[in-house]
């Protein structure tokens, strides 16, 4: 082989070798990054799934409260006609 052609090929190799370390601790990363990414999802439902249900639960109780409340000013407003009419 020729001598450029050696060291062409010591060169070339170097760099693959730099690449495939790089790209190992890329991966690396990459996976980490990944697992964070879960975590932080999971957080994310949890805290979705806690607030649905408080919403339900509120729900629950202020649906007959306001539905009392309207029946509250609906007698308030007859009880007051009533007594403007005498």
């Amino acid at each position: 082989m020729n001598f450029a052609a050696e060291i062409l090929v010591v060169i070339l190799s170097i760099f693959l070798a730099i690449f495939l370390i790089l790209a190992i601790i890329l991966s690396a990363y990459l996976i980490s990054l990944t697992r964070q990414i879960r975590r932080i999802t999971q957080s994310a439902e949890r805290t979705v799934d806690n607030i649905e249900s408080v919403v339900s639960d509120v729900s629950k109780v202020t649906t007959p409260m306001f539905i009392a409340s309207l029946i509250e000013k609906i007698v308030t407003k007859f009880k007051k006609d009533k007594k403007e009419e005498k």
